[in-house]
């Protein structure tokens, strides 16, 4: 069912002799770059390097599956593989084929719903990677796991849109190429306002009058290079030609752009727990404790097996997502979303725990990359929406499913109870 076809698995061949001819032994070069460059976060040389390579083999923009000017798309299911290779590296890789969040996300709004001047102006120089980009819609002051809370206002005055609030875990927007930030807001504070339409997005060069990052937000006490802020918006005033989409659609299009950023979320952390389960292995089979080797420790063989069924498991949940996104749609493909953003971020987290575990104080270490995959795994179970709503949607479907019979018991169940009776 889930049989590749012959592009990706020719990408994908040619994208795992890039990661083990370049991409790898870049990380630690990376790594220092990304530490000598501090707070001003200047784009690492090695990270350029990277992606004229990248581009130049072709490796680029795998994400987009939406048809551009010199870009042939790729379906979900024939990315699937290609991100779970790049989850391998996940702090450095989907950025060094231009596939790295949060560009991927505002790439695919800009393409479904950008004007041809706006496309011209940023979607262009983001598909080249030559600038990057932010997203903007969580609130330091509501729960905005549900986007119906948000209380930034985006009005409309003359010809120009007006943005006051306060934003934070904004990624990406302390980056030195970071050029635009496409921000959501509220356009309709009406009482009666229906509270999936009173939604706007807006288009904000990052250097208009009034944007200030107001601090950087460390993540369990970890600075990362892509970093994340809080910022305000006092009286910024753009261009009414600078809405993206139409009045009131900010809601579903915000849908439309976190169901795709989901998923590779998935691929990617499906990745980063194959690696961490070889390095593992590899850990246990050259260590000895108490006379004898660590994988032939019963508790060693144990994770190996339990991580090689829950990867496996959650790879095909996966797969199957991505293949109902491409014959189905992302709509009705929704709750298999909701359910694998529950299940992989917590399969890579048990993963990478016992990487962790079975390397001891190593890793917690900057000598192996599982304390940051570590916490890059969990910043997913919050980030594009956490656990517990993801849970209360797919709970939604089947409920829906239930009462949409005429019948609402299980087939026997009813008889069953009548006898019991």
């Amino acid at each position: 069912m889930f049989e590749n076809t012959a592009r990706s698995q020719k990408l994908a061949s040619e994208l795992t002799c890039f990661m083990e001819e370049h991409v790898y032994p870049a990380e630690a070069a990376f790594e220092q770059q990304v530490a000598e460059g501090g707070e001003s976060r200047p784009q690492p040389p090695v990270l350029e390097e990277l992606k004229a390579e990248a581009r130049r083999r072709g490796l680029w923009n795998f994400f987009l599956p939406h048809k551009e000017e010199g870009h042939y798309p790729l379906t979900n299911s024939e990315y699937a593989p290609l991100a779970e290779i790049t989850g391998r590296s996940i702090g450095l890789a989907p950025e060094a084929l231009n596939c790295a969040a949060p560009d991927t996300g505002n790439m695919e709004l800009l393409s479904m719903f950008g004007t041809p001047e706006q496309k011209e102006q940023w979607l262009t120089p983001l598909m080249a990677g030559e600038i990057r980009s932010s997203y903007v819609m969580t609130e330091p002051q509501v729960a905005s796991s549900d986007a119906s809370n948000i209380e930034t206002s985006i009005v409309r005055d003359g010809a120009e849109w007006v943005v006051n609030g306060r934003k934070w875990w904004i990624s990406g927007a302390n980056r030195d190429r970071c050029r635009l930030l496409i921000v959501m807001g509220i356009s309709d504070d009406s009482p009666d306002a229906d509270r999936h339409r009173r939604h706007t997005m807006v288009l904000v060069p990052i250097d208009t009058p009034g944007v200030t990052i107001e601090r950087d937000l460390s993540v369990m006490g970890y600075n990362p290079f892509e970093s994340h802020v809080e910022m305000t918006f006092e009286d910024v005033r753009v261009p009414a030609a600078n809405l993206l989409g139409d009045v009131g659609a900010g809601f579903a299009m915000s849908q439309a752009r976190l169901g795709p950023g989901r998923i590779h979320h998935c691929m990617r952390l499906i990745g980063a727990a194959e690696r961490a389960l070889e390095l593992m292995i590899h850990r246990a089979e050259n260590r000895t404790a108490f006379g004898s080797r660590l994988v032939d420790q019963g508790v060693i063989r144990e994770w190996i097996a339990d991580s090689r069924i829950e990867i496996d498991q959650a790879r095909l949940y996966t797969q199957y997502a991505a293949h109902l996104m491409d014959t189905v749609g992302n709509k009705e493909a929704a709750s298999q979303i909701s359910g694998i953003k529950v299940v992989v971020p917590s399969m890579a987290a048990r993963v990478i725990d016992r990487a962790i575990q079975a390397h001891g104080g190593g890793g917690l270490s900057q000598d192996f990359p599982l304390a940051r995959m570590w916490v890059e795994t969990r910043i997913i179970r919050i980030a594009d929406g956490p656990d517990e709503v993801h849970r209360r949607a797919v709970a939604r479907t089947e409920l829906k499913k239930l009462a949409a019979v005429c019948d609402p018991a299980p087939s026997g169940l009813q008889a069953h109870l009548r006898h019991r009776s």
